[in-house]
């Protein structure tokens, strides 16, 4: 059994300069309230890998505008202007990587693997002082797995053995990131009596999940 902790709480452990995965798709799916808690915080130095960083005032781009963030990776930045000028600026470094791969490395984290092979980026920028590897004559980019010391993750509801459903689009990163986060963090709509959850209905086994984060009041 778990309890469930306030999102201050669950934001006071993790530490300046952690890395930390977090679920969502422009906002879908992510865990907004505990974005929220670690912009209240002052957290400093935090390499983020996510989908993307959000829209201004929305999602990851409170994290990029509150200055919490030195390094992001993630699969695009288009929609977030002060995540392009600071790139620019050079005061925080972007890692951007084909959105494909980047779950891929997150899977290969969490299954243990030693990460994983593709054509993606091949023969472009992307493929620069990267490692290639020839297979019966064709020319693959290895990725290596990317793990993190937090998965923020967001659902729809959690049962009190963190057993943890999603819902529609916002299954998205957050799946995979409950896997490759040493420490997972979950923030749900809905905490349910255990057994309320149907097994067949489980898309993160509680064995995963370290915390809970209370519901809104």
């Amino acid at each position: 059994m778990k309890s469930a902790i306030s999102p201050a709480d669950a934001a006071a452990l993790i530490p300046d300069g952690a890395s930390v995965m977090i679920g969502g798709f422009m906002g879908v799916g992510s865990p907004h309230r505990l974005i929220d808690a670690i912009v209240a915080a002052g957290r400093k130095n935090l390499t983020v890998i996510a989908n993307d960083t959000g829209r201004p005032g929305f999602g990851l781009a409170r994290l990029v505008s509150a200055g919490c963030v030195a390094k992001v990776v993630a699969s695009h930045i288009g929609l977030n202007p002060e995540t392009q000028k600071k790139m620019i600026s050079g005061e925080m470094e972007v890692e951007l990587v084909p959105q494909g791969t980047l779950a891929e490395r997150i899977r290969a984290a969490g299954y243990g693997l030693g990460g994983v092979l593709t054509k993606t980026g091949l023969g472009t920028l992307a493929a620069e002082g990267r490692r290639v590897i020839e297979i019966d004559g064709e020319s693959w980019l290895y990725a290596p797995p990317l793990a993190a010391d937090f998965a923020l993750v967001a659902c729809e509801r959690a049962d009190y053995n963190g057993n943890l459903s999603y819902q529609l689009t916002a299954t998205n990163f957050n799946p995979v990131m409950a896997m490759a986060g040493a420490v997972v963090i979950a923030e749900p709509r809905e905490i349910l009596p255990v057994g309320a959850v149907p097994p067949d209905a489980v898309d993160t086994a509680g064995v995963l999940v370290d915390h809970l984060i209370e519901r809104a009041r």
